[in-house]
């Protein structure tokens, strides 16, 4: 397949990606509609992040982050759609305006704090993702890179602050 860009020819392989995962994330959701949308919602709910021996190594100087992403696989979401009304409005929107696990690709992707490290353990906070979650990858959270001045959120410009935070909850009591 050929694609243009800017006069510039790209050759895109379509064949498929294997992640193989890095380690497993525990927490205390085993309901999945029953786990907070986003960490935000998840405010005092820890879980530990058991990172495999073989990429114990690539932990050294993590303990130093206040904050990391953990991406990982949506192991239980449904088939993919690109149009979803999310949780926090009854408006269908277009898949990539939303953070639905139902992706073409069911990457996610979470900033939790990191409490401390023991070992291939990482103890972390404000957990939203569903225990037995396969890993696959960390990285730091750093205000150097990550943090931006928005002025545009999209439709959650519209969503209330109250409503968001009872939506997003989703049942979890933290």
């Amino acid at each position: 397949m050929h694609h243009s860009l800017q006069g510039k020819t790209l050759f895109m392989n379509r064949s498929a990606i294997i992640y193989k995962p890095i380690g497993i994330i525990h927490s205390e959701h085993t309901i999945a509609g029953k786990t907070p949308i986003q960490p935000v919602y998840a405010k005092g709910c820890t879980g530990q992040v058991e990172v495999f021996e073989e990429y114990a190594d690539g932990l050294k100087d993590v303990e130093d982050f206040s904050h990391i992403y953990l991406l990982y696989h949506f192991h239980q979401s449904s088939q993919a759609k690109l149009i979803v009304k999310p949780f926090l409005q009854d408006v269908e929107h277009g898949l990539f305006a939303t953070r639905a696990p139902c992706r073409p690709n069911a990457i996610g992707l979470s900033v939790v704090e990191l409490l401390r490290i023991e070992g291939c353990i990482l103890h972390v906070g404000n957990v939203d993702i569903l225990d037995g979650t396969p890993l696959l990858d960390i990285k730091p959270y750093t205000a150097k890179f990550d943090i931006h001045n928005v002025n545009k959120n999209g439709w959650q410009d519209e969503v209330d602050n109250q409503i968001a935070k009872r939506k997003g909850k989703r049942g979890y009591k933290g």
